[in-house]
């Protein structure tokens, strides 16, 4: 994982948005930090995959809504095809589906179009540093989700759950993804998505806030 504080070289960096009017002026204002060198400015997920495989990237700052391939589908194929690239989500939308489908498919940040330029390059260095970065408004809603689910009745884990499967459900309600839990663990992500599906399916959890919700009230986050 490349360690953005002890960088010779700029940040290598693909802005992703299907709005021109949005990307290319993104794009140009960013390429003129000293350390961002911007890769590409893609229009959909397809152009953002063919660069990833062409050159060295190290950040793709992603968009959501795109045609051809979306922002999800693009996090997951690169989280499975090209781990060491970090994902910044960028996008309008901040409910709570966005949220958990792009965190779930590997995302290391989520910040909301009403992120300033400093907010947006923080972001992209703490990504690049193998940090998670969300928005405050992000960070409501997840917290908001959670404390309502947790107001209803949460079951017991159950007593079959290994302890590697345990560790993973607590880094879960710490709110890391995959990647950095595979990171945290010393194993591959497809080995913690299996360790996922293993203890979702013996627990009866439905999605990742039901994860954090039962680690929360397991006392494990």
């Amino acid at each position: 994982m490349n360690d953005a504080t002890d960088r010779t070289e700029p940040l290598k960096v693909i802005v992703a948005d299907d709005q021109a009017a949005i990307r290319e002026p993104l794009a140009a204002v960013l390429d003129l930090c000293e350390d961002i060198e911007i890769v590409t400015a893609a229009a959909d997920g397809t152009e953002v995959i063919a660069a990833a495989a062409a050159t060295a990237v190290d950040v793709v700052l992603m968009d959501l809504r795109m045609p051809v391939m979306d922002g999800i589908d693009t996090t997951r194929r690169l989280s499975e095809e090209h781990p060491q690239i970090a994902v910044v989500v960028l996008t309008t939308f901040a409910d709570d589906d966005s949220i958990l489908a792009a965190l779930g498919a590997g995302a290391r940040g989520y910040l909301t179009k009403n992120a300033g330029r400093q907010d947006i390059l923080r972001a992209i260095r703490a990504a690049a540093a193998g940090q998670s970065v969300l928005d405050r408004e992000v960070q409501d809603r997840l917290l908001a989700t959670a404390r309502t689910r947790q107001a209803a009745p949460v079951p017991a884990l159950p007593g079959d759950l290994t302890p590697r499967e345990r560790e993973v459900l607590t880094l879960i309600g710490q709110g890391l993804p995959n990647r950095a839990i595979a990171q945290k663990l010393f194993i591959s992500e497809a080995t913690v998505k299996t360790h996922i599906n293993n203890l979702f399916a013996k627990a009866g959890i439905q999605d990742r806030t039901d994860a954090v919700r039962r680690a929360i009230a397991a006392g494990l986050a």
